[in-house]
């Protein structure tokens, strides 16, 4: 065996774009059933053209597939609160199974795959935090393994053609679970997020801006951190890029910053501006929002796999 059979629950962007690519790239993955709540979305109608198991019948639908009892992992692209409810059932009937979380329930641990998934492979629920996190969170860490941040700030603007019912649904939960996040997984003291749905014509990229506020230290190894950390990102997000040369201020102490909560501060202050394209295999370019989500969801699944298979 060096397969594991998957089911999506969530038949709308992000559960359609995983699905392409786990039929189209994935090593020890087969997609097995696509479950959904709409009979008329185009998610299992696709899935269904592409010769993949489908139920309009949720997550109860999903157990009385016949493909179910070899199903081992399951992504869930739903909601918050449909995780929560989800992840409760599934357990109920199958106790060993795997959920891959891409709403911002976090049930489960965060994992950014670059950062912290090799302590988390025997998680049987981990959650892929919010694509803001998975854009931003590996840049604050990048900082935080050269010095200690005291404060990360990160500023998500997406395209609004690319945040679906789901996204929208999640938007209080965004800034909740990746303000959390950046501290539990970047490492920073104090964290905050904010997202921006911006209607522009034609749409824009997904573009991310972090501010990070950290004790004085070598802006060159601080720098070096951050790239190295990009090209890590890079490896299962290929349109994840630095937009521009890493910038730096040095806050003296006789001209401290008033920050909110945390006081006067003087130090080390980075910012980082990231853009992301999307491959593009479901949505266009722009969405690169879904896309990291979909690709880090995929990437964890894969290694998590790939220890089972070694074990």
């Amino acid at each position: 065996m060096n397969k594991f059979k998957v089911a999506i629950i969530g038949s709308g962007n992000i559960g359609t774009d995983l699905m392409i690519k786990i039929l189209r790239n994935a090593q020890h993955l087969e997609m097995a059933a696509m479950v959904g709540i709409d009979p008329a979305s185009d998610g299992l109608a696709r899935a269904q053209r592409m010769g993949v198991a489908t139920t309009h019948e949720g997550v109860e639908g999903l157990t009385r597939l016949d493909v179910f009892k070899d199903i081992d992992f399951v992504f869930d692209a739903t909601s918050a609160g449909a995780h929560v409810k989800n992840d409760a059932f599934l357990r109920s009937i199958k106790p060993g199974i795997r959920l891959i979380d891409l709403t911002p329930a976090a049930i489960g641990p965060y994992c950014v795959p670059v950062v912290n998934l090799e302590q988390n492979l025997d998680q049987l629920n981990v959650n892929m935090v919010t694509c803001g996190g998975q854009a931003t969170i590996p840049m604050v860490a990048a900082v935080s393994r050269v010095a200690t941040v005291h404060y990360a700030e990160i500023v998500a603007s997406i395209a609004s053609k690319s945040a679906g019912p789901g996204t929208r649904a999640n938007i209080d939960e965004f800034t909740e679970t990746t303000s959390q996040a950046i501290e539990v997984i970047g490492g920073a003291a104090k964290g905050k997020a904010i997202i921006v749905m911006n209607p522009a014509e034609p749409p824009l990229m997904m573009r991310d801006t972090v501010f990070v506020l950290s004790e004085a230290a070598d802006q060159t190894e601080v720098e070096a951190s951050i790239v190295e950390m990009a090209a890590a990102v890079q490896a299962y997000v290929p349109g994840y890029r630095l937009k521009q040369k890493v910038q730096f201020d040095v806050i003296p102490e006789n001209e401290p910053l008033h920050i909110p909560g945390l006081g006067k501060f003087s130090g080390l202050k980075t910012s980082i501006f990231l853009e992301v394209e999307g491959a593009a295999h479901y949505l266009p370019a722009y969405a690169g929002n879904l896309d990291i989500m979909t690709s880090a969801a995929l990437a964890t699944a894969e290694r998590m796999a790939q220890s089972m298979l070694n074990a």
